[in-house]
């Protein structure tokens, strides 16, 4: 069965950091473009980067560029997304999938998505 697992969030003050992994099984992560996005409470998933399968090009939305890196490690069939500099407003439900178009300025994100159940990352300020 092909699944996406989350892991790595938790409760971090204003300005620390953490990294989150999404662990694929059941197929192989490096074939596909992946994106990780966040969820607010009562709010649609907002993608936040992708990195690209063929060349591991990647995307980052405005509001993480230079505090977030998408990465992958195709032996342990994992992305990872480190969380650098982080603010009481990164406090959501984040979440990984694959997305079927990433490039250097978009990603596309399904309309309607969500993100549990995700890995949760607070952040105190």
């Amino acid at each position: 069965q092909a699944q996406l697992v989350e892991s790595g969030g938790g409760l971090v003050q204003s300005g620390g950091s953490l990294r989150l992994s999404c662990a694929a099984s059941g197929f192989t992560l490096a074939d596909y473009a992946v994106g990780w996005f966040r969820q607010f409470p009562g709010k649609a998933r907002v993608g936040l980067s992708c990195i690209r399968s063929s060349d591991d090009g990647t995307y980052y939305a405005d509001s993480v560029k230079g505090r977030f890196v998408i990465s992958r490690d195709n032996a342990k069939n994992t992305v990872f997304l480190q969380l650098d500099s982080l603010k009481p407003e990164d406090t959501a439900l984040y979440c990984c999938a694959t997305v079927t178009t990433c490039r250097t300025d978009y990603m596309y994100v399904v309309p309607g998505g969500s993100c549990a159940p995700g890995t949760q990352v607070t952040v105190s300020s």
